[in-house]
């Protein structure tokens, strides 16, 4: 029963962070198309607290993955990396529950 309550956090903050990711992804945009200005501090503070947050999970995966040029695939390896870890655990935690 405690693993799968484990497994529910652990999902649980999984989805906080895809959430970051997609939040760093459309302000990436919006920053990158003029549409918000970096100037501003609230969103200069904003993109700078998701980037601290995410940094740490991407600059890993950024390392392995070849250079692609302008395009920035390690988000998407995140969160489906991300994924598969919550799959696994939660078959882990109702497998022990049986």
């Amino acid at each position: 029963m405690i693993l799968l309550t484990l497994s529910q956090i652990v999902g649980y903050l999984i989805s906080i962070i895809i959430i970051l990711v997609i939040v760093q992804f459309i302000l990436s945009l919006l920053i990158s198309f003029n549409v918000v200005n970096t100037r501003n501090d609230f969103v200069l503070a904003i993109w700078r607290a998701v980037n601290a947050l995410l940094d740490p999970m991407l600059r890993p995966i950024r390392r392995v993955l070849p250079d692609t040029g302008a395009i920035d695939f390690s988000p998407l390896v995140l969160i489906i990396g991300l994924n598969i870890l919550n799959i696994i655990l939660q078959n882990l935690a109702y497998g022990s529950v049986a």
